[in-house]
């Protein structure tokens, strides 16, 4: 039934999203810089969003016709996009000068994502005749109108006049939000309705289900109470702790990964969907790291367990090391896909990668953990002179541990000199900071990923190369933000170490949660000064900062906290459909990679222009991961590494 109604999902979405409607102009000649070349389809549903468009506007694009009345010559637009932190203006179109035949005319096309500044330079060096800002909208046709207010005075006035109105580009997020809250309606309409005996009881009779045992050892560290003791006799048991894991953790990891897997496989081309550009934070930028803490949070659970369960540290380290590399191989493998086009060029291999990073994490922090883990410190039975700290003071050798590592990220990221750059270098290089760093992308987290691996090894279109117009390569899951990676995922382990020490104090673990929030939430104040571009360490996700990590840390525990309330202490929530990914995350992750490409998840688009259509496209492929994880889950097949 649940895969029926996820696919019903799909259908809705392609129903909706993909109504009739022309998207394309019935003509291949050339676009007019008029109003007059464009027209409204009064057959679609959608109205202005399937206007005919003139060739040349894509995606995200405005057409804009400058209309100079002034008669000098040399005069320069130039335009400066409003996320662009510190950048020079750009020239946009050099201006012929009012002639007998009238104003004289460009057309140019300007970007709608963010708020543009637009400069008229005169033919003198410095000299600004006028400057605006303006908010264009997508497939918007718009005047800029040049001229003389005053004689006298010479004063030159820049107006921006609509020909004709932007299309509503998020109309296609509002049709899907409803399409999947209907679906969540039926849902819950079927619940309600299977609580009546009689009916329960047909439907049992007919479909006659098994109940899914549930496997107890998923991928990256998840609790454990049946694999390590597959070997090895246990001489106790849990007794009255030996319940079911936490499907709170399942449910997170899977709603991780659902975020996941949409923002890369595109997330309907929305800006906010794609990874900032330096600074700051959009929807693409959470996932990973809180991938990253609920592996930390896994791994105190199930090293704890093995270790109850009789196993030795020597097995389960060697289990530590099989699964770090299989994680790092899968990950070459997968960041260096070479299905179609012939034999994989070592000279242009990808190092780094998402799975290397995981593997290396999951080594270092389960490492440690296994390490320094104490007999007793995981069930408070530890006689502790401040109780209320019972989760932190046991494990004082591995704080210690994590804080010498952020200090040599400090002092790496800080005082290493890297050449042509400024020490301390933060920035994206190109033309931010008013080009004077054009090569020192990502400082010395970039300098010693090309020193140490080499330029051709790491990635070579960073998230910058578009806004910023950075052309050195730069790889976010770099060598130095590993450092800050470890730090995610033991942040993680605490929240893991809060629901050992107060197991079945439910109160105990949520007002804990709570209150690491608020110090994460606090640390990242002071780090950023409340400031995007401001702060003494702004938040920014290729380089890993330390605020990146104590704010998605932040952001982690608040949403730990709702999962584990509603999932685990009152059950009003099963956690579907996103505990199904997170049970085969791994299996999920890699799938959704290597078959990204292919049918069903990806088809040739009747208006690859269209935020509609991409939209439709990811969401589809995404529900169908989440459909192929329901079926493995009933069908009991999970993908363990």
């Amino acid at each position: 039934m649940a895969a029926a109604l996820a696919a019903a999902v799909a259908a809705a979405l392609g129903a909706l999203l993909l109504a009739p409607g022309g998207t394309e102009p019935p003509g291949d000649g050339p676009a007019a810089a008029s109003s007059s070349s464009f027209s409204f389809s009064s057959s679609s549903p959608w109205g202005a969003a399937e206007r005919w468009r003139p060739p040349g506007v894509r995606m995200d694009q405005a057409l804009l016709l400058v209309r100079n009345e002034l008669p000098e010559q040399g005069l320069r637009l130039l335009a400066r996009c409003g996320a662009c932190h510190r950048c020079a203006y750009q020239l946009l179109a050099v201006l012929p000068p009012r002639g007998d035949g009238g104003p004289g005319k460009a057309v140019v096309v300007v970007d709608t994502q963010h708020p543009l500044s637009l400069l008229l330079s005169g033919s003198l060096a410095g000299s600004e005749l006028c400057k605006t800002q303006y908010h264009f909208g997508e497939f918007g046709n718009y005047s800029l109108v040049i001229k003389t207010l005053s004689t006298s005075t010479k004063t030159v006035s820049c107006a921006i006049v609509i020909n004709e109105g932007p299309i509503n580009s998020y109309l296609p997020i509002l049709f899907a939000f409803l399409v999947y809250m209907g679906i969540l309606a039926i849902l819950i309409t079927g619940r309600l309705v299977m609580k009546i005996d009689p009916v329960r009881n047909w439907v049992y009779k007919k479909l006659n289900p098994r109940e899914t045992d549930r496997l107890i050892n998923s991928e990256l560290g998840s609790p454990n109470t049946t694999d390590s003791v597959s070997s090895d006799p246990a001489p106790h048991l849990w007794s009255a702790t030996s319940r079911q894991r936490l499907r709170s953790l399942d449910t997170f990891r899977g709603l991780s990964l659902i975020i996941m897997v949409f923002v890369n496989y595109g997330g309907g081309k929305y800006w906010f969907f794609k990874h900032e550009s330096w600074n700051g934070l959009t929807v693409a930028d959470l996932v990973f790291p809180w991938f990253v803490f609920i592996m930390g949070t896994s791994i105190s659970l199930s090293l704890s367990s093995m270790l109850r369960w009789g196993s030795s540290k020597r097995k389960v380290l060697g289990k530590i090391l099989w699964r770090s590399f299989l994680l790092i191989l899968l990950g070459v493998i997968v960041v260096n896909p070479n299905y179609c086009i012939g034999p994989l060029s070592w000279e242009n291999l990808r190092i780094p990668g998402v799975l290397q990073r995981l593997g290396l994490t999951y080594l270092v922090v389960a490492a440690l953990e296994l390490l320094f883990t104490r007999a007793g410190a995981d069930s408070g039975t530890l006689e502790m002179s401040c109780p209320a700290l019972q989760d932190i003071l046991p494990y004082w050798p591995q704080w210690i541990f994590i804080l010498m590592l952020e200090v040599i990220w400090l002092c790496l990221t800080f005082l290493l000199p890297v050449p042509g750059c400024p020490r301390g270098y933060l920035g994206p290089g190109g033309i931010g900071d008013f080009g004077n760093y054009p090569n020192c992308t990502g400082g010395a987290a970039g300098y010693i990923d090309r020193l140490i691996l080499g330029e051709n090894h790491i990635y070579q279109h960073p998230s910058s190369s578009v806004l910023y117009q950075t052309t050195m390569p730069y790889d976010p899951e770099g060598i130095l933000g590993t450092i800050n990676t470890i730090l995610m995922a033991f942040l993680g382990l605490q929240a893991g170490k809060i629901i050992l020490s107060y197991r079945d104090q439910h109160k105990q673990i949520l007002s804990r949660f709570l209150i690491w929030s608020i110090v994460m939430g606090i640390i990242s104040a002071i780090l950023t000064k409340c400031s995007k571009e401001e702060g003494f360490i702004p938040i920014n996700k290729n380089l890993w900062s330390t605020s990146y990590v104590t704010t998605m840390s932040c952001f982690a525990f608040i949403l730990l906290l709702l999962i584990y309330y509603l999932v685990d202490v009152k059950r009003l929530w099963s956690g579907a459909p996103f505990f199904y990914p997170g049970m085969n995350s791994i299996l999920v992750y890699i799938g959704h990679e290597v078959f990204e490409d292919y049918f069903p998840f990806k088809w040739r688009m009747r208006d690859s222009q269209s935020h509609a259509e991409h939209l439709t496209q990811n969401l589809i492929a995404t529900t169908l991961w989440v459909i192929i994880s329901y079926v493995l889950y009933r069908k009991r097949i999970f993908w363990k590494i």
